[in-house]
């Protein structure tokens, strides 16, 4: 036979012909080169998987058919259901008993594999975390906790949150209350200019509320010298005199603009003077 019609191992260099042999990449090997160089070797016996074994793989581990076992109960996984624990595979059953959370409702196992809710500690099968008032399942959807029960958004309302008497829905975080009535933050507005007045000081006139800018330019006294409002809202000090206001810093003398604070003072018509000035007149 030329070599030209030979058919070898690539590796021994045997002839294949009416033998069994195995392609990789387009190169072809007799059984046992291919074992002793391409074979993964089992987790469990550390044989080589052989050509005329299944091969299961879990995660870049391999192991034979035979050897694929829960390592509690020693049971097949093969075609089941498992779970890995330390480097541990375990049937569901093993796993569920010494690993699983317990059903904070139920107290049944959570199975391996089931879907689960967790708040703060507890478990939920996903069918048994349900709204306390309508008992819905409340799945991925978003709740709250109150006192030992947990509701979701819309039952809560219903049933806790105050009314904005602004917009008239639910304060569910947060909220003011002004006159015994509650507001969202957002909703607490400066009667006037519809600023928000939540954290910042505020009055009120005829019960409605008043930034102090807007109150003191609709209803405080001006002052005589600037024409500006006195806020004493504010803090500031303000001089009044014959029904008439100043600022401190406007109550000066007429004539020499000398501040009249905590000083006599004399008088020309509307004119406020001191009394230097007011006896040169």
């Amino acid at each position: 036979m030329s070599s030209s019609e030979r058919f070898d191992c690539h590796y021994c260099k045997d002839s294949l012909l009416g033998k069994k042999y195995i392609m990789k990449e387009d190169t072809q090997y007799c059984t046992k080169c291919y074992e002793n160089l391409f074979a993964n070797c089992c987790e469990v016996c550390s044989s080589p998987i052989g050509c005329n074994f299944r091969d299961l793989s879990y995660k870049d581990h391999h192991w034979h058919e035979q050897c694929f076992k829960c390592a509690k109960c020693s049971r097949s996984l093969v075609e089941k259901a498992f779970a890995a624990k330390e480097d541990l595979l375990l049937c569901t059953e093993c796993y569920a008993h010494d690993y699983s959370s317990k059903c904070s409702t139920c107290k049944k196992t959570i199975m391996p594999g089931s879907r689960k809710m967790e708040y703060k500690g507890n478990s939920w099968h996903e069918t048994c975390f349900l709204c306390h008032r309508c008992q819905q399942p409340i799945g991925t959807k978003s709740f709250i906790p109150k006192d030992s029960g947990y509701f979701c958004v819309p039952c809560f309302e219903k049933q806790f949150a105050y009314q904005c008497c602004a917009c008239k829905k639910a304060i569910t975080t947060g909220g003011v209350t002004y006159q015994d009535k509650p507001w969202h933050r957002e909703c607490f507005l400066c009667i006037g200019c519809r600023k928000q007045l939540s954290g910042y000081r505020f009055t009120s006139r005829e019960n409605y509320p008043y930034c102090l800018e807007c109150f003191s330019n609709l209803y405080a006294k001006k002052c005589v010298g600037c024409t500006k409002p006195i806020s004493s809202l504010a803090g500031a000090k303000y001089i009044s005199f014959e029904e008439r206001q100043w600022h401190s810093e406007c109550f000066t003398c007429m004539q020499c603009s000398v501040s009249l604070v905590g000083r006599g003072f004399l008088t020309q018509r509307d004119d406020i003077l001191c009394t230097d000035c007011g006896r040169e007149k």
